[in-house]
């Protein structure tokens, strides 16, 4: 059971959010998260941390490539979409622009900062699972502000986590 002064920490930490898409051969999904980080700067590494009780985790325990979409700040309707909404009842992706990118994995064309990673590894980490992914592509807007994760603890999940 995590301490007072650990869950007082937590509260307070205010860091980007993100919306991650995935595909298989079969099926497209995606998901707002707000576990993640840098793992590594030579060779780049990054982590991305899924809940086990989403569509989001169970398609990308399937995929070889993840999408890391950085959430602009004015794109509150999208991580509401991705954060609120869960894919087992609707396709988020009928209701929002998006392109085909790397693998056919979803690019959303309201992120303009995102980069596609081949996923590594997969390892439990409690009660989420991280994906190890290797940078290999993507596109780098200039400036602007993002969404960060006080402004988003107002979304209701489509999951519990």
């Amino acid at each position: 059971m995590p301490s007072a002064y650990f869950e007082s920490l937590a509260a307070r930490l205010d860091y980007p959010i993100f919306v991650v898409t995935v595909a298989s051969a079969t099926e497209r999904d995606g998901c707002l998260v707000g576990f993640t980080t840098q793992s590594s700067v030579d060779p780049p590494r990054f982590i991305v941390y899924l809940s086990d009780k989403n569509r989001t985790f169970r398609i990308a325990s399937e995929a070889d490539v993840m999408i890391v979409h950085l959430m602009p700040a004015d794109a509150f309707e999208l991580a509401e979409l991705f954060g609120s909404q869960t894919g087992d009842d609707v396709d988020k992706f009928e209701r929002c622009p998006w392109s085909r990118g790397p693998e056919g994995t979803p690019v959303l064309a309201d992120c303009p900062t995102w980069f596609a990673g081949l996923i590594l590894e997969r390892f439990r980490a409690g009660d989420h699972w991280g994906f190890l992914l290797e940078p290999f592509d993507g596109e780098a807007a200039s400036g602007g502000e993002y969404l960060t994760f006080q402004r988003a603890k107002v979304l209701e999940p489509g999951h519990e986590a």
